[in-house]
């Protein structure tokens, strides 16, 4: 009797497993990026219609946002936009699109010739297969440098989306705000006329602040993102005589002035100049290190978080010291040659910490002055505005005068 209770018991039960549907087993077998380019080619109609078996292993972030600024008739936004492939092979990138967060519409895209000349793998040089196509390795990872020009007049989005578009998949993400910090309006830092923006703001490979990322407390940073090298030239040149000594040049012992009232928070003197000299000729007074890399150097507090910095300042020309209070437009010191410095300049920038190369650099605006782009044509009055690479500008009482 107990046999029987137990036969039936199992049929039963057997009865019921087969009485339900079958339940789909998840497959978490992944295919890598090789073997979905070889079935996107043997079927592009289906690849067309069929989403990806898995999402693209590409991360994507902007770890700092921009802020848009205006400079010759035109808007612009620089950023980084780094890439990680945390996948186990290549990803070809063909193309990079920048779209209106919000309104889903875009705004700039980005194909593969521009791409090679924008993108920086970490430790080395841009790498291409053998068509042209920029590639970033399995376990790998690149910044993308950034830089779109809105027209005057024309809608700022808030928020801006990227899509990196390989050969094979596309990746969608990064969204970014475009106005992350509050634009000062500053007085020149010297005065006169024919002062060179010498790597200023600009998105040229060459550009040593855009690319000049460093690693601070853990993280990336470019302090010198929106810096400029001021040089004063005339006749294209920036010294006239021995090249060898500072005083040939026309920038040097010039007056360097508070760009706004405020705090000293730090003021450097003691270095020497440099005998002034470019490649394997250049050989610094003193070795080149995080204390002297900047030579001689003040730190104006600007308020809401961001700094100005002025460097490679002459030798015993300093006339403040930290914790004075300045006033816009008072000399604080004179244009040297010291620190990291091959030719006698002012490097100026400003950055959101008092802690030299250590903040991220933001860009600000100058009240005033009359500028001739680095394409040429006739010089102009500019208000407001932040000067580009290789601009001539005329700053002060000669704002009005002549052209450079």
């Amino acid at each position: 009797m107990r046999s029987i209770r137990m036969r039936l018991l199992i049929l039963l039960a057997a009865a019921a497993i087969c009485s339900f549907p079958a339940i789909a087993q998840p497959n978490y077998q992944l295919m890598d990026d090789s073997q979905a380019r070889s079935a996107l080619r043997s079927d592009n109609q289906q690849a067309a219609t069929t989403p990806a078996p898995w999402p693209v292993q590409l991360e994507m972030r902007v770890p700092f946002e921009p802020t848009a600024f205006p400079s010759e008739r035109r808007i612009y936004l620089l950023y980084e936009l780094h890439l990680t492939n945390f996948g186990t092979a290549p990803l070809y990138v063909s193309r990079i699109e920048v779209l209106d967060a919000d309104a889903a519409q875009p705004i700039a895209a980005f194909e593969a010739e521009q791409i090679e000349t924008m993108l920086q793998p970490l430790g080395g040089k841009t790498l291409a297969d053998s068509k042209g196509i920029p590639v970033i390795g399995d376990g790998r990872s690149a910044i993308v440098f950034m830089s779109i020009a809105f027209d005057r007049g024309s809608h700022i989005p808030d928020r801006l989306l990227h899509h990196v578009i390989m050969t094979d998949s596309v990746a969608e993400g990064a969204v970014i705000a475009t106005h992350r910090t509050a634009l000062h309006v500053l007085g020149p830092p010297v005065e006169g006329a024919n002062w060179l923006a010498a790597d200023g703001p600009s998105n040229d490979q060459d550009n040593h602040h855009r690319r000049g990322i460093l690693i601070f407390a853990g993280r990336a940073v470019i302090s010198r993102r929106y810096a400029v090298d001021w040089k004063q030239i005339k006749n294209g040149a920036s010294f006239s005589g021995d090249p060898r000594d500072p005083r040939s040049y026309y920038a040097y012992g010039k007056a360097v002035l508070a760009v706004a009232d405020g705090r000293v928070v730090t003021a450097r003197d003691g270095l020497p100049d440099n005998v002034p000299g470019h490649g394997e000729s250049f050989h610094p007074a003193v070795p080149i290190t995080i204390e002297t890399v900047a030579g001689n150097t003040i730190t104006l507090d600007l308020g809401g978080g961001q700094f100005a910095y002025y460097m490679h300042l002459q030798p015993g020309s300093l006339r403040v010291k930290a914790g004075d209070r300045v006033r816009r437009g008072q000399v604080l010191a004179r244009i040297g040659t010291s620190g990291d410095a091959r030719e006698p300049h002012l490097h100026f920038e400003v950055t959101t910490s008092p802690k030299l190369l250590a903040g991220e650099g933001v860009p600000y605006l100058i009240d005033r002055y009359r500028c001739k782009s680095a394409s040429g044509g006739a010089i102009e009055l500019r208000i407001h505005e932040l000067p580009l690479n290789n601009s001539v500008v005329v700053f002060g009482e000669d704002s009005g005068k002549g052209t450079p």
